[in-house]
């Protein structure tokens, strides 16, 4: 059979979406990749080999009426260039990952009888997937606490998120810096600077701590915008080992290196940290469309996998106790590893791919 996969618009669409459609391919079948034409997508994702599909739809503006206009011109346009793909390619189910760049293409899908199963990552739905949910065969979720947003007579399906193979298999850089203390600072692919600074102030006040600095070591994933500014405040310190990156296509050596990583509560960075068993202290973030990182982090967080810090209560001061007190308590740590490996889903890509087959086939 044929499949699409739509998974434009972020790096936290376009990764599972990839995985998903890998999961596919594997599986016997064509698989096309539709992208919206982002930078952070690329023309051909990184392990993609097939088929892509170009439907460009630059992100809609709806305040003003000028920019509604235009959106609205945006969108019928990404629309007629979906269908006019999906009448050439022929796909037996179309599987859209979220994000407004879903919009068109399932428009497209169903005016051609297409089936077409939706994929929520949050434990919140997003605007799209509530949208578009009446126009699906299954709704294919990976909190279970997004189920309880839809009405009941939604068929859903919790398959977990779909996760990259390169992050889970890499192995550890070692150097004598590995046999410290090593926290993962993530503040998401576009960096944070709330958490850049917190973090910065913290690694200061921990350097100025002589019974502390032989036992840390940072890696700081501080995003490509911020990569020079976040170097440049660490350039005083030579007591604590602190790598700094703005951008890292080896994630999975970063989550293999770490004992503890400090992270935004988005969906990918919470499925990898489960997949990686590596215990975790969440700082959502507070402007999140509705509010779905403190949901997805309270679901972690019940779960036992991980702690949460509201980016409100986040001081250098605070935060500089909390790394200390989470160092020692190794016990903690390893419950909180054992409870993310419970709940890791790493057949997602299969789960979610078998869930769109059936659907195809029905």
């Amino acid at each position: 059979m044929k499949f699409a996969v739509t998974c434009g618009g972020t790096g936290g669409h376009v990764f599972p979406g990839v995985a998903a459609a890998t999961a596919i391919a594997e599986k016997g079948h064509d698989v096309a990749l539709v992208l919206s034409g982002r930078s952070v997508e690329g023309t051909h994702p990184a392990g993609w080999e097939g088929t892509v599909i170009h439907v460009p739809c630059p992100p809609p503006r709806w305040r003003h009426p000028i920019s509604a206009i235009a959106s609205a011109a945006h969108l019928t346009k990404a629309c007629y260039r979906a269908f006019t793909a999906f009448r050439r390619f022929q796909p037996d189910a179309l599987l859209a990952m979220g994000s407004y760049t879903s919009v068109p293409t399932v428009i497209a899908a169903r005016l051609l009888r297409i089936p077409v199963v939706l994929h929520e990552a949050n434990a919140i739905p997003g605007a799209a997937i509530a949208k578009l949910r009446p126009l699906a065969h299954t709704v294919c979720i990976a909190f279970d606490e997004a189920a309880t947003c839809f009405p009941p007579s939604t068929r859903t399906c919790n398959t977990g998120l779909p996760i990259r193979k390169s992050i889970t298999e890499a192995k550890p850089k070692r150097d004598a810096a590995s046999q410290r203390f090593t926290v993962l600072i993530m503040g998401g692919s576009q960096g944070a600077t709330a958490v850049n600074n917190a973090v910065i102030g913290a690694i200061q006040l921990l350097a100025s701590d002589s019974a502390e600095t032989p036992h840390f070591r940072f890696i700081h994933l501080a995003g490509k915008k911020n990569e020079v500014s976040v170097r440049n405040a660490y350039s005083d310190i030579s007591s604590i080992p602190i790598e700094v990156i703005g951008f890292s296509e080896n994630i999975g050596e970063l989550y293999a290196a770490a004992d503890f990583s400090l992270s935004r509560a988005g969906a990918a960075s919470c499925f990898e940290l489960r997949l990686c068993g590596l215990p975790a202290a969440l700082i959502p973030l507070p402007t999140a469309a509705r509010n779905h990182q403190m949901a997805n982090a309270r679901a972690m967080e019940r779960l036992g996998g991980c702690e949460v810090i509201p980016q409100s209560t986040l001081t250098p001061e605070s935060l500089a106790d909390y790394l200390r007190a989470i160092r020692r308590d190794e016990f903690k740590r390893t419950a909180m590893h054992h409870a993310l490996c419970k709940i890791a889903k790493p057949d997602a890509a299969e789960a979610l791919a078998d869930c769109v087959i059936a659907c195809a086939a029905m």
